[in-house]
């Protein structure tokens, strides 16, 4: 565990465990590191080096005023890589994490890459547009910046009902998984949290896409209601060249946290890694 310094001077929070073939896991909006625990103990356990870091604003990475965007989220990844001189790496983004991941492939390109896994993720553009008219409304992002400034703590409570799943008939989320979201969503600074919703809703990912030249893994639950399904994972695969694009029946937004999606996505996960 370690930091790297960003561009402007951030210092980015980074756990490193194991050793092999790196895999790098960049996280959604509003979490920090470990909520891909789990998954970084499973890479590291089968022979592969783990690593995953807090976004800046978050956790134990520092909250400057400025930089909560996706291109700066894109180059502080970049620093990460740097830092630790990761070749032939495979990065896995969750949500907000996936659209950081696809930007930093526009961006940076894949020098340092060999595989894409797109696990919930945004891209390629979340807010209802004319071009875009299966995306939400910028309503619903205001709601969001509402719950944020209002009564943050609540609004993460609350939450966590649908990004797990937790709401629907049968679900076997525990409280637990619920409490460790809001856990690592209050460490997000205010005002990091409230510029992460325009960053993750209004930036357009489509060419970042096209530059996609490794293979890649797209995961996506059905039963999505923080990224629904038709206005990203459905368009994503269509834009990237070497996909796999699995749907996940009844799966939740937060599908890796849920027993009965975990192992599938494990076993995904890790048989991608190895192939």
């Amino acid at each position: 565990m370690g930091f790297a310094a960003a561009k402007d001077g951030t210092q980015i929070y980074f756990k490193d465990w194991g050793a092999g073939q790196p895999v790098v896991f960049s996280h959604g909006w509003p979490l920090i590191a470990d909520a891909w625990d789990p998954q970084l103990k499973l890479m590291a356990d089968n022979g592969f080096r783990a690593v995953a870091h807090d976004r800046r604003g978050g956790g134990r990475s520092d909250q400057p005023w400025m930089g909560n965007d996706l291109d700066t989220y894109a180059d502080d990844l970049a620093s990460v890589l740097e830092n630790l001189d990761l070749h032939d790496a495979i990065l896995v983004g969750h949500s907000t994490g996936g659209g950081e991941v696809t930007r930093y492939i526009g961006r940076h390109g894949s020098r340092r890459v060999a595989k894409v896994v797109l696990l919930g993720a945004i891209p390629p553009l979340m807010l209802r547009t004319e071009a875009n008219p299966e995306g939400l409304p910028i309503e619903v992002f205001d709601e969001i910046r509402q719950g944020v400034l209002t009564d943050r703590s609540q609004y993460y409570k609350d939450l966590s009902a649908p990004f797990y799943g937790a709401n629907r008939e049968g679900s076997t989320v525990s409280q637990g998984t619920r409490d460790e979201f809001w856990l690592w969503s209050m460490t997000v600074g205010v005002k990091s949290a409230y510029d992460c919703v325009k960053a993750f809703s209004e930036t357009d990912l489509t060419e970042d896409l096209k530059e996609f030249d490794v293979p890649t893994l797209i995961i996506h639950g059905d039963d999505d209601q923080i990224v629904p399904i038709v206005a990203s994972a459905k368009k994503s695969s269509q834009l990237v060249k070497d996909v796999t694009f699995k749907v996940y029946s009844g799966a939740p937004h937060g599908l890796s946290m849920v027993p009965e999606f975990a192992e599938r996505f494990n076993d995904d996960l890790l048989e991608f890694a190895r192939g």
